[in-house]
């Protein structure tokens, strides 16, 4: 049994993750829910225009480490992008504090990890229930790159079109990559003004995360500012922090990933709180 665990573990730190996608294609819209055996729960978030399946492979790895993991679909994400029209940041933290009590009542430890925009709906959860054992955050934004630029450009665009196409420089990586295959390439303007709303009401609330945390962050992130990772370290209340920056990867990493023991170092952190 213990080597058939191994082998397990082994594989999905091992997978390449295009050729899973392609396996799995029927389930990248899916929300997911494995069963653990050991008490305890990891509550995973994923960002805005993307899908549960952007950390879906974590959470086997998590799963097969004793875990149960829950992967909710944010509102408005999963189906077309039309349906993030009239979506408020808010409508996003409602629902996951709702997913949040349910697995709350089933498991003694509740920890929670959100990649990008869903890293700020975990901060917004962690203020609001300071029973959660610890935070994970990956690719949260502090500060969005040129944030003021952005937002003004969202205001004047907003006049003119209701949608915009995203827009990868060319560093980015190839188009195949998990992250960009499972996301809307479309958004309303509407959505990412709400985006950047949720980015500032998180960043004047961060002091008041008082859990273990885990902050990381790629060192080529092309969308949150370069000294985001410090200013959460530096602004948590957190007695027990750790940071970790992560090289050769892109903004929300953790869908793409193949190296630099990223998943073995959530599971420590996690195992160690």
């Amino acid at each position: 049994m213990v080597k058939r665990l191994y082998n397990k573990v082994k594989s999905v730190l091992i997978a390449d993750p295009e050729l899973l996608y392609k396996e799995e294609l029927h389930l990248i819209k899916e929300p997911f829910r494995f069963e653990g055996t050991n008490g305890k729960a990891v509550f995973l978030i994923h960002g805005w225009t993307s899908t549960p399946y952007e950390v879906r492979r974590l959470g086997v790895y998590l799963n097969e480490n004793g875990y149960t993991v829950y992967g909710p679909l944010l509102r408005g994400h999963g189906t077309v992008s039309t349906d993030l029209e009239g979506i408020r940041w808010g409508d996003w933290a409602s629902d996951i504090q709702r997913a949040y009590k349910g697995l709350k009542e089933t498991h003694e430890k509740v920890f929670v990890a959100g990649t990008s925009i869903g890293a700020n709906l975990s901060v917004i959860l962690a203020t609001q229930n300071p029973e959660i054992a610890g935070l994970v955050l990956m690719a949260m934004p502090y500060k969005v790159r040129i944030e003021r630029t952005m937002i003004f450009l969202a205001w004047v665009n907003s006049f003119f079109q209701k949608y915009k196409k995203k827009f990868y420089p060319p560093t980015f990586g190839l188009a195949t990559t998990i992250t960009r295959l499972i996301a809307y390439q479309t958004y309303p303007i509407s959505s990412a003004k709400e985006t950047f709303s949720l980015v500032r009401y998180t960043r004047n609330i961060i002091p008041r995360i008082t859990q273990p945390t885990l902050v990381m962050q790629s060192t080529s992130d092309h969308v949150v500012s370069k000294n985001s990772l410090e200013k959460i370290y530096q602004s948590i209340g957190s007695a027990a922090k750790e940071k970790k920056y992560i090289k050769r990867a892109y903004h929300t990493f953790i869908s793409d990933i193949k190296n630099e023991n990223v998943f073995e170092d959530i599971l420590n952190f996690i195992n160690r709180n």
